[in-house]
């Protein structure tokens, strides 16, 4: 199941930005993190590709989804300017941000080269 989280949630699981200057990614897996609004057309066409994406990896990744209108703190410190924004996530390395609806593949692709997770 893809998760909510707020922004405490946010700094437990992905990055502590009061605590920390530099990037320093809290997960034990590479994640993504899908931006969005209830709202928005585009972010709804990608909610059911998440959850076939998480089911397809399983524990390989996490995938989560920050309400751009409830968590508007954790928006503006990513510079949120269009949604859906993704944000993958890996375990080392630096996060990239990716705009507006990708296909299934596109993701699948992403999964592969940025975060080296495969479906299981």
């Amino acid at each position: 199941m893809v998760e909510h989280l707020t922004k405490e949630s946010f700094k437990e699981k992905v990055f502590d930005f009061e605590k920390n200057k530099d990037w320093k990614f809290e997960g034990n897996k590479p994640c993504l993190v899908d931006f969005y609004a209830d709202w928005c057309g585009p972010c709804k066409m990608v909610a059911p590709i998440l959850d076939e994406l998480k089911a397809e990896y399983g524990e390989a990744l996490d995938i989560y989804k920050i309400d751009t209108e409830k968590e508007q703190e954790l928006s503006a410190m990513f510079g949120i300017q269009s949604i859906p924004s993704l944000l993958f996530i890996p375990k080392d390395g630096q996060p990239q941000m990716a705009q507006g609806a990708l296909s299934k593949e596109n993701f699948k692709q992403a999964f592969a080269e940025v975060l080296k997770v495969e479906a299981k």
